[in-house]
């Protein structure tokens, strides 16, 4: 497991609404022109996320509402068999 660090700058929002992410942040996060990017506003707090990030993001949350050892994806598949069964049934 690795250590958590945090890095902190401050950039100035231009009259255009654009702020520019510091060339030692973007060489960290991997980051190019063009790269598409996720804006998070949660309780008055913006987080600006990679694509990476917001898919590890969804992932976790995806995750917290399976079983574990199961994809959601066979469970599904399970419960749509389960249905299609009962309904031969009837």
């Amino acid at each position: 497991m690795s250590a958590t660090t945090t890095q902190v700058t401050h950039v100035t929002l231009d009259r255009h609404g654009r702020v520019v992410i510091p060339a030692e942040f973007r060489r960290e996060l991997g980051i190019d022109e063009g790269d598409r990017l996720t804006l998070v506003l949660e309780d008055g707090a913006l987080t600006i996320l990679t694509k990476r990030a917001a898919v590890r993001r969804v992932q976790e949350t995806v995750a917290r509402y399976g079983t574990p050892g199961r994809s959601l994806a066979e469970e599904l598949i399970a419960e749509r068999r389960a249905e299609a069964e009962r309904e031969s049934r009837e």
